[in-house]
């Protein structure tokens, strides 16, 4: 590829570089940027893994998790390391709004830029271009780029690991439709490689607080909402339940799963009312892109079976007003 024989010359000198990674990090966007920074740290590059704020907990085991920077914590360091570097990997985004209140920062650097993600419509204008829309994960094109630039023996267990997870949880552990045999083989190398795949799936998915459970079970029972004429099934979350089960970030994710897992649903979603924002997620199955309705509705965008957004009105109107999108725009799709 021409754009890693740029990069990997541009590499012959010691840099420093900044990794970023879009606003509320999950694990493919941390695992990727946790990935890469072990790399290049490895091949004697002065890295800094920023985000724009914080991350939920049960990632906090990844190996590098100390070394990451909070923007909305430290934000006149993170802006100094920004002005200052040389290079900038965008990593699991594709226009700077996604990186926040650290869009400018982002946005202004004087560094050269590596787009490296898998999102439709990139806005980003990089000097070195590794977007690719048929991956399934950003790790999956991490993975790729460690091995063009320096091949296998690059790859260390920290790194594996690192990658797997950002795999596993934007495949849906390996449910989705953009599971290809591709990232099969490369869960393959990962473990060949020393990724412990039982012990990353257990530190993801296996660490819920009692109250996570008891609002999982609050959530199901007094929560959900299946409107059966439009194939819809969705949640409210309000920021009273917030406080009722004392939540932590990150204790809503999985949870439209649950919704779209009902027979005859084609599409799934929920409304969370947190701080001074109403968020919105998007799941389907079959023919329903989400992605091409968060972004016309909600300033969002996603994948075609997954997205989301935001709405500027309130909780109840931002109910009324999905609901009445919904009616408008479902379409009637054989399961």
């Amino acid at each position: 590829m021409k754009d890693t024989k740029a990069l990997k010359d541009f590499l012959v000198t010691s840099r420093k570089i900044a990794i970023i990674t879009h606003a509320n990090p999950d694990a493919d966007a941390l695992g990727s940027a946790l990935g890469l920074f072990h790399f290049l740290k490895e091949a004697g590059h002065e890295v800094y893994p920023i985000v724009p704020n914080s991350y939920p907990k049960f990632l906090d085991w990844m190996p590098g998790n100390q070394e990451v920077i909070a923007f909305e914590d430290e934000t006149a360091y993170a802006s100094n390391l920004l002005a200052n570097s040389d290079l900038l990997f965008c990593l699991d985004f594709s226009g700077f709004n996604r990186v926040k209140e650290m869009s400018d920062a982002a946005a202004g650097a004087p560094a050269k830029i590596a787009l490296v993600d898998h999102h439709l419509n990139p806005e980003i204008k990089p000097d070195f271009n590794f977007w690719n829309d048929k991956a399934t994960a950003t790790a999956e094109l991490v993975f790729d780029l460690i091995l063009e630039l320096s091949g296998r023996g690059a790859v260390s267990k920290e790194i594996a690991e690192c990658l797997y997870a950002g795999i596993m949880t934007d495949t849906g552990s390996f449910k989705h439709p953009n599971t290809s045999s591709k990232v099969h083989r490369i869960v393959a190398d990962l473990i060949d490689l020393g990724a412990n795949v039982n012990k990353v799936s257990r530190l993801i998915y296996d660490t819920n607080s009692l109250n996570k459970l008891k609002f999982l079970g609050y959530s199901l029972a007094e929560k959900l909402q299946v409107c059966e004429k439009y194939q819809l099934a969705y949640f409210v979350i309000t920021k009273r339940d917030f406080k009722k089960f004392d939540l932590e970030q990150g204790d809503t994710e999985g949870l439209v799963n649950y919704a779209l897992s009902i027979k005859g649903i084609v599409i799934a979603a929920i409304i969370i009312e947190r701080a001074g924002e109403i968020k919105l997620s998007f799941r389907s199955v079959g023919d329903y892109a989400v992605n091409t309705f968060a972004e016309k509705y909600f300033q969002g965008g996603g994948h075609k079976n997954a997205a989301g957004g935001n709405s500027g009105q309130s909780l109840k109107e931002t109910e009324k007003v999905f609901i009445e999108l919904i009616k408008q725009n479902i379409l009637k799709t054989k399961i």
